[in-house]
């Protein structure tokens, strides 16, 4: 193996180019045409343009990246994760090119990366499976019945696929046509394929998977666990090894069924078998044909480089150890790092400020204690194409609670502004006393989120003065000189309106007065301090002070009353990029709050937004169909007509 194309992009794509130019393997990148100055392209040894923009004419396209394969001369193919790694047919094409497929053969893949498939092969060899449906009859009819016989809460999944996409809970059979429909939607914009499954709900269980390798000489060992709990939307956001909750014998019978079923289906190459733990019983939920996002956790307990175990076992090569030989030393923590809002949405934008944790600083924790996968740079666009994840952070110390102080100072120390990401959120998560006491299940977010996002919204508030007048006042040639009269301000934020009045006191001093409060005051222009921030518009900046992130406009030059409204009730605005995929209300139609109005598929999600009082439809400005970005009224409103919904 000489050359290996990478069929994907991001921090992926540079991981696998990492560890492929450490063993002297040249590597090809491919990039559609928002990616044409992403980094993996510059780092590898050629790069390739597939022409497009969207998934499906790119990173999708079987014949284009073959078609790169060739005219590079490169021998092998990579798939990383998502995009074709878990297509049967893309990695059988790939096989009749003369070319060598990075990862398990065709037919693992399509015996175990359908769902379905998958449980009968589990149900064969003794693997504890969950009551449910998988058969060839897709009718809501005979859905209806499965559900009725199995009983209520239960889970829609889609049977190709993954990443939490396509799944729907159903707690009163009533909901089952409504969730249907949706995973089928979401299914066949995500993996092309609609068909579902439905199985038995664990409402209080953990999210733990098993890493498995095996190499094409029959051998087949697991690495221990990872503990994927923490999740929102059925998406990881945080992943952690070992679980809390295993203990030696557990992680053994685990390991056992996770090797087993690899096994069953002649499996070769790197997998993850994802179970749901509930006490010390647990069922079979998929198998990831694939490399895992969380992978680091394990290169970081066992020492191992995936990535290049891939490699070798693709060539023939043996597994580098036996299962008595796996050691998994201290604790390793990973945290998903997206470009969402508060609420989970997914965000685009383009990233004006960046700079990620100094290394150095977390030597104490462990060897190699901090690593960062990411593809960020200063200028670097997100798009709507792709998904929403940024980058990993990941941090190994010999303990958990180490680990975790130490991922805490990680993201504090790191800067990426000009959109909005969840960097906040997840140090606060971490700090929870639920999550750091070990504790979190698989509803943790359900439960705790609306908590956790009232701590950060305080936060913002009681950090929100110095950083919005170092903005505002950033340019002001006067600042070194006094002023007797006091400058009234509006600071707006998250659609709130704060009134300050700022006295200039000479020397980049000045003297600060809220309402109910004691005068302050403020030394300016003091990069110590810690404030960074960066204009986003006209009179808008986002900014951060250490574990903080917020967002501040100077509306101090609107009239008052338009300053201080928050947009009541009148429109709904489309908070991001993305496609219109149902419009489930009419013009004149009654609305109570919460009601669906818009659902908008972006990042390969899809996203309800709801009316936000009791209103009445008086306008609808979109069609199915019909891309929007943000900021744009997707509908208005009218007051409630008499008789409208409670």
């Amino acid at each position: 193996m000489k050359k290996i194309l990478i069929a994907n992009r991001g921090e992926i794509a540079r991981r696998i180019i990492h560890t492929a130019h450490r063993m002297g393997v040249d590597t090809v990148a491919v990039y559609s045409d928002p990616d044409a100055n992403a980094q993996h392209v510059r780092e590898a040894t050629q790069a390739v343009a597939l022409g497009g923009t969207a998934s499906a004419d790119t990173y999708l396209r079987t014949d284009k990246l073959l078609a790169a394969a060739r005219a590079t001369g490169a021998d092998a193919v990579h798939p990383g994760y998502g995009f074709l790694s878990e297509n049967a047919d893309f990695a059988q094409a790939v096989v009749d090119a003369g070319l060598t497929w990075i990862g398990p053969s065709p037919v693992a893949i399509r015996s175990l990366g359908s769902k379905a498939g998958a449980k009968v092969l589990a149900a064969a060899h003794g693997v504890p499976c969950l009551p449910g449906y998988a058969g060839d009859d897709q009718s809501d009819a005979r859905f209806a019945t499965e559900a009725a016989r199995i009983g209520t809460p239960l889970m829609v999944k889609a049977v190709a696929g993954g990443g939490g996409r396509g799944m729907r809970l159903v707690t009163d059979l009533a909901q089952l046509p409504a969730a249907m429909a949706s995973a089928r939607s979401e299914a066949l914009a995500g993996f092309g394929c609609g068909d579902l499954l439905i199985e038995r709900a664990l409402l209080q269980p953990r999210h733990v998977e098993v890493q498995v390798f095996a190499d094409a000489r029959g051998a087949c060992i697991h690495l221990g666990e990872r503990d994927c709990s923490v999740q929102r939307r059925h998406q990881k956001i945080i992943e952690e090894a070992p679980s809390p909750a295993v203990d030696a014998a557990l992680r053994e019978r685990m390991g056992a069924c996770a090797v087993a079923l690899a096994q069953a289906a002649g499996y070769v190459g790197a997998g993850t078998v994802e179970f749901l733990l509930d006490g010390s019983d647990f069922y079979l939920m998929e198998m990831n044909t694939r490399l895992q996002v969380e992978h680091p956790v394990t290169e970081a307990l066992t020492g191992l480089d995936l990535v290049e175990c891939q490699i070798r076992v693709s060539r023939g090569e043996p597994l580098p150890l036996t299962q008595d030989k796996v050691q998994l030393q201290g604790h390793a923590i990973e945290v998903r790092l997206c470009a969402e809002d508060a609420h989970f949405r997914p965000h685009t934008g383009r990233v004006l400020q960046f700079s990620a944790p100094p290394a150095a600083a977390f030597e104490r924790a462990a060897p190699g204690a901090l690593r960062f996968d990411h593809a960020l740079e200063e200028g670097a666009e997100v798009t709507p194409h792709y998904d929403a994840m940024l980058g990993k952070l990941i941090v190994h110390a010999p303990t958990r609670a180490e680990a975790i102080d130490a991922l805490v100072r990680a993201l504090h120390s790191t800067r990426v502004l000009g959109l909005p990401t969840n960097r906040a959120f997840l140090a606060a998560c971490l700090q929870h006393p639920v999550f750091a006491n070990g504790q979190a299940l698989v509803p943790f977010l359900a439960e705790h989120a609306p908590g956790l996002q009232d701590l950060l919204l305080n936060e913002e508030l009681s950090a929100l003065i110095p950083p919005a007048l170092e903005a505002i006042f950033a340019s002001s040639p006067a600042l070194d000189l006094p002023c007797s009269m006091a400058r009234p301000l509006r600071l707006r934020h998250q659609g709130e309106v704060y009134p300050v009045a700022a006295r200039e006191l000479g020397g980049g001093r000045l003297q600060v007065e809220q309402a109910g409060a004691e005068p302050t005051s403020l030394t300016l222009q003091l990069p110590q301090r810690g404030v960074h921030y960066v204009a986003v518009g006209p009179l808008r900046w986002h900014w951060q002070i250490g574990g903080v992130d917020g967002w501040v406009e100077d509306a101090s030059w609107e009239p008052a009353t338009r300053a201080g409204a928050a947009g009541g009730a009148t429109e709904l605005r489309a908070p991001f990029n993305g496609k219109v995929v149902a419009l489930p209300v009419a013009a004149g139609q009654a609305l109570a709050a919460g009601d669906t109005v818009v659902v908008i598929e972006s990042m390969k999600l899809e996203h309800s937004l709801a009316s936000p009082a009791v209103v009445t439809v008086a306008e609808l400005l979109v069609a199915p169909g019909q891309q929007v970005s943000p900021g744009q009224v997707l509908a208005r409103f009218a007051p409630a007509t008499q008789g409208a919904p409670a």
